[in-house]
């Protein structure tokens, strides 16, 4: 069947293959891939699928890429949860501007955590500002905590768990931990997975699988992912998909950067990085003492080095002296 016909069954409601037209005794369904046709049968669709495979690909990466530009409703990390504001991507070097807690595994923005810590006093026991709970500081705790939330399929806790995994160089389990959390849509799950499948980190290298994690990830609002797969798109000499634009595109994409940024700011913020900003002071001039004492003591050392090697050539005498020379 030609694609005029093929097109004029689809606007008929009729099967592709056959051309049988839709009543109440036979019921048509959709190819589940492209949507642009319908069978009456399964035999149907295995007979028509040489005529239809060229089209039905052709539509599935249209769509794919629909979805892939689209632009994502927030950032990989979500809104907080209490002041339901979208988490800020770190841009520094300086702390995370939220933490996950392990107790319900919930990101909290610090804006929160410091306001819910000011209410509270300074000598209170810390608390998890969403689920209420004594928070801990052990790593076997928080791990605990960690696997029984993943237990609870939390992809979250499973992400993390992934990742304490790989610092304990096991490969294999961080791999599995990544691949359940992707499986319930983690976005920074599919991320590690995407960065595995790259270096060949306990799975064997495929730049199939990593461009696929890759796009999973761009998808759900991961920035590093999208990255990463400009600069595959540049290497394949396709700049157009890469995100070469005109001078007008960058400028509104500035804007809308700009209009994203703001829109993760609120006092609660803004004071809990003042807070960040003090403690970095803090520890600068801590560093600059110890710094001037360690100074101070490598001079006093070659100070006395040098007297030493001066008595042992006789430039000066061999105990104290006074200011005439003479022996005290």
């Amino acid at each position: 069947m030609s694609k005029d016909v093929e097109s004029a069954a689809a606007d008929m409601m009729c099967c592709a293959a056959c051309g049988i037209k839709a009543n109440d005794d036979i019921k048509l369904k959709k190819c589940t891939a492209c949507h642009l046709v319908k069978y009456c049968g399964v035999n149907c669709q295995r007979e028509h699928r040489p005529q239809h495979k060229r089209a039905c690909k052709k539509r599935v990466a249209e769509l794919q890429d629909e979805i892939l530009f689209r632009q994502p409703e927030s950032t990989h990390k979500g809104d907080c949860p209490i002041c339901c504001l979208p988490i800020p991507i770190n841009s520094t070097n300086r702390a995370e501007n939220a933490s996950v807690m392990s107790c319900c595994c919930k990101m909290i923005c610090n804006g929160c955590a410091c306001a819910d810590q000011r209410r509270k006093g300074k000598l209170s026991e810390c608390v998890c500002p969403f689920f209420r709970k004594p928070m801990t500081f052990k790593y076997e705790e928080i791990e605990m905590e960690y696997e029984r939330r993943a237990e609870a399929n939390d992809p979250v806790a499973m992400r993390q768990l992934g990742i304490r995994r790989l610092e304990k160089g096991d490969y294999k389990s961080a791999f599995e931990y990544w691949t359940k959390g992707a499986e319930l849509g983690d976005a920074a799950s599919h991320y590690e997975l995407s960065v595995m499948y790259n270096r060949g980190e306990g799975v064997e290298k495929d730049l199939k699988k990593e461009a696929r994690h890759l796009k999973e990830a761009a998808i759900a609002g991961n920035p590093s992912a999208r990255h990463n797969l400009g600069c595959a798109e540049c290497e394949n000499v396709r700049f157009d998909r890469a995100g070469f634009v005109s001078k007008e595109d960058f400028e509104s994409a500035l804007r809308a950067h700009q209009a994203a940024v703001d829109a993760t700011k609120s006092p609660q913020r803004e004071a809990a990085a003042e807070i960040d900003r003090m403690r970095s002071y803090e520890d600068l001039s801590s560093l600059e003492i110890v710094g001037d004492i360690i100074k101070t003591c490598c001079i006093s050392v070659q100070a006395i080095v040098k007297m030493e090697k001066a008595r042992q050539t006789g430039a000066l005498p061999a105990g104290p002296a006074d200011l005439n020379g003479e022996k005290v």
